[in-house]
């Protein structure tokens, strides 16, 4: 386990996709024309399964800015779609990539990246969607940047339960002593949506208080998705809901515009709603009141780590070399989660600066 100096100030020259609202993006494998080696900086394949997400635009401009001077990093908006991403792969490869790193569309490509990586003695960090063991295992040029998918759940249900025990007689509205809840989760098989899910619930169970789903499905990490839901939600269960439970802060914010409709936050009609990742539009509603709190996942951190081991690996060095992360027994590098509240807000903003 090698241990982290001080980090490398790593920044970008980057052509990145453009982005259109509607949705239709152009894909860019920027930069270094067919050379590894642009300007004397080392090239880094790189894709994102969809630049319009909103925790994962964070990451990109993290990587972008931990780019700078250091790499010529050619990033690629995959659109959510694992056969584009794959097309992406080979034209990086093909433009002399010396590392990739790659946010999965799909967890279950892996495999089919590190095929194509393997051929040409390339280092793979994939990041965000963490591959399976067994595949990581099966290419020693294989790393991941991510999280502990278990511990964002833990703390979520930690957070849920203190906010629950300091307002039970105000949230609990038909006085039964528990929570009636509705959760949106994000893709289904995701690691991060299936451990959050698991973990928020069986810990505020484990504190000792009682839950009742109402309802739970997919909000697919989409604001809009998650709007569409709690809509239905609240026609159906009204105001037998008492917390609604989100696996991101996109699919928090969807349902706050769904509940902000429907008369929530205004006079003393209140829901209680917690997220994950601290993007900063959930700090501002944490700070106007309209969500309770939510978990930092901090993209600053996992676009530097990325980076980092990617730039390194490209310049033939050890990954860790000149940083200060550690890896596990996974070969992962494991940036730590924090509850994030109206009390100690700035945790969340010096995250995003």
């Amino acid at each position: 386990m090698a241990k982290k100096k001080k980090g490398l100030l790593l920044s970008l020259t980057v052509a990145s996709s453009i982005m259109l609202a509607a949705g239709c993006s152009s894909d860019s494998t920027g930069g270094s024309g067919d050379s590894g080696k642009a300007d004397g900086l080392p090239a880094v394949g790189a894709t994102i399964y969809k630049f319009d997400d909103n925790f994962m635009s964070y990451v990109r401009r993290a990587m972008e800015d931990s780019a700078k001077d250091q790499a010529n990093l050619m990033l690629n908006d995959s659109q959510n779609d694992q056969a584009k991403q794959i097309e992406q792969v080979d034209t990086l490869i093909a433009k002399g990539a010396k590392s990739l790193a790659i946010n999965l569309v799909d967890p279950k490509a892996a495999q089919t990246v590190i095929d194509k990586a393997k051929a040409k003695d390339l280092p793979v960090i994939f990041f965000n969607k963490e591959p399976d063991a067994a595949v990581m295992n099966g290419y020693d040029k294989a790393y991941y940047v991510g999280t502990t998918s278990s511990e964002s759940g833990v703390i979520q249900g930690e957070l849920i339960a203190k906010q629950w025990e300091a307002n039970e007689a105000a949230w609990d509205k038909n006085g039964d002593g528990k929570i009636q809840y509705v959760l949106l989760k994000g893709e289904p098989g995701h690691p991060d949506a299936e451990a959050r899910t698991k973990y928020a619930i069986d810990t505020v169970k484990g504190i000792g208080i009682e839950t009742e789903e109402l309802a739970m499905d997919t909000g697919m990490w989409d604001a809009t998705k998650a709007t569409e839901k709690m809509d239905a939600w609240l026609a159906k269960y009204s105001d037998q809901i008492e917390f609604v439970i989100a696996n991101n802060d996109g699919m928090a914010l969807g349902a706050i515009a769904s509940l902000e409709k429907a008369g929530y936050f205004s006079g003393d009609k209140f829901m209680p709603v917690v997220g994950v990742d601290a993007i900063p539009e959930a700090l501002d509603m944490i700070e106007n009141g309209k969500m309770v709190g939510t978990v930092l996942n901090d993209a600053q951190n996992q676009g530097k780590a990325t980076v980092q081991l990617a730039v390194n690996a490209a310049n033939g060095k050890d990954v860790l070399d000149g940083t200060e992360w550690e890896l596990d027994e996974a070969k992962a590098v494991r940036v730590p989660y924090v509850e994030v509240t109206k009390d100690n807000i700035d945790v969340g903003k010096n995250a995003y600066k």
